[in-house]
C-alpha cells in the first residue's frame, strides 16, 4: 500500500493468458465511485511493469505513477509482457513488438471483461510505446487516448539504436540477454548523466533485478533491424508523442515526421525538459505526470468542422 493524494492505494494481482502462457496484471483502482477512466501502462524492453510504474522510493513523494493517477481518479493497470517479470517465460519466447501488442490486447480484453467495456487511456514507453501503437492499430475501438513516450519510428537520428545495432548478431544468437545493476545504471548514464537521482536509479535496479536477471531479445532485434513497425496513418485515435529533451532513443526529426502523419487532429507533441530515457524515474518526473494527466483529462472538442462531421 502507498499514500497518494491523501488516499491509501492497495494493489491487486490478476492473471490471464496470452500466446499460450500466463500473463500477470497489476491493478490499483481509484476510490470507489470516483473513476475518470482506466489507464493501461505498457512497459519497455529491459524491465517488467511494476518497477516501471509502481516504484516506491523513500523520500521521493508519488514515486509510483500508478498511485499518483489512482489518487486522481483513474483506475490504473499494468502487466508483464510474455518473457518478463511474473509472466510466463517458456523456452522459445521471443517477446517481439508484435507479440507485445498481442499481450496488450489480451490484458485489455481481460480488464474490460472484469471491469466493464470502456476504452482505455494507454501509455507506453520506449518499446512499450511500440507495443501500445501496435495494439492501437488493431484495436482502435479499445483506446480512448494514446500516449507514446520515448517512441521511435524509423530509428533515424537515434544514437542509442546506432550503438545497439553493433550488437545485433549477439541478440540474434540467443533468446535472452543478461542484465545486472551496471546495465540499469547505464540506462541513465548513456544520454545525459544527472537527469535521475542515484537513490531512484538504485531503487529501480533493486525492483527490476528482484524479478529478472535477463531479458528477452525480441524488441531489441525489432528496433535494430525491422523499423518502421508502426504506420501512423493507422493510429486514428487522439494521441500525444512525448520526448525527453536528452532521449537517445527518440530522434527528434523522426518523431516530427511520424507526428505529421497522425490523421486525428486531436494530437499533441510534448518535449520534456531535462529528461532523458525512463521518464517516470527522472528528477523531473512530476513534469511527465502533469503532461500525461493534462492529455488524459482534456475535454473532447465540441466542434470539429465539416471535414469531421
Amino acid at each position: 500500500m502507498q499514500e497518494s493524494a491523501g488516499k491509501t492505494i492497495q494493489g491487486r494481482e490478476h492473471w490471464t493468458t496470452s500466446g499460450g502462457g500466463d500473463l500477470f496484471l497489476w491493478e490499483k483502482a481509484a476510490p470507489a465511485g470516483n473513476s475518470q477512466g482506466t489507464v493501461l501502462f505498457v512497459h519497455g524492453s529491459s524491465m517488467a511493469s511494476q518497477p516501471t510504474f509502481d516504484l516506491h522510493v523513500p523520500g521521493r513523494p508519488d514515486s509510483s505513477a500508478m498511485d499518483w493517477f489512482a489518487g486522481r481518479g483513474f483506475d490504473t493497470w499494468c502487466f508483464d509482457c510474455r518473457g518478463y517479470g511474473r509472466s510466463a517465460k517458456p523456452p522459445g519466447t521471443k517477446a517481439t513488438i508484435a507479440e507485445g501488442g498481442e499481450d496488450t490486447a489480451a490484458a485489455a480484453a481481460y480488464i474490460q471483461k472484469e471491469r466493464g467495456n470502456q476504452p482505455f487511456f494507454v501509455y507506453g514507453i520506449s518499446s512499450g510505446a511500440l507495443r501500445a501503437a501496435a495494439f492501437t492499430e488493431k484495436h482502435p475501438d479499445m483506446v480512448r487516448r494514446l500516449a507514446l513516450d520515448a517512441f521511435v519510428w524509423t530509428g533515424e537520428g537515434s544514437p542509442t539504436l546506432a550503438e545497439r545495432r553493433k550488437r545485433l548478431p549477439n541478440f540474434r544468437e540467443g533468446e535472452r540477454r543478461p542484465i545486472d545493476r551496471a546495465f540499469v545504471r547505464s540506462i541513465f548514464n548513456r544520454d545525459h548523466p544527472g537527469t535521475a537521482e542515484d537513490k531512484v536509479v538504485e531503487a529501480f535496479a533493486d525492483a527490476i533485478l528482484a524479478l529478472d536477471d535477463s531479458m528477452p531479445n525480441g524488441t531489441y532485434i525489432d528496433m535494430c533491424s525491422r523499423l518502421p513497425i508502426t504506420d501512423p496513418a493507422k493510429i486514428t485515435v487522439p494521441a500525444i508523442v512525448m520526448r525527453g529533451e536528452y532521449d537517445g532513443i527518440a530522434g527528434f526529426d523522426d518523431l516530427l515526421k511520424f507526428f505529421e502523419k497522425l490523421p486525428n487532429p486531436d494530437k499533441q507533441f510534448a518535449v520534456m525538459a531535462g529528461i532523458s530515457h525512463a521518464s517516470f524515474q527522472q528528477k523531473n518526473y512530476m513534469l511527465v505526470y502533469h503532461i500525461l494527466h493534462s492529455f488524459f483529462t482534456q475535454p473532447e472538442p465540441l466542434y470539429r468542422g465539416e471535414a469531421h462531421a
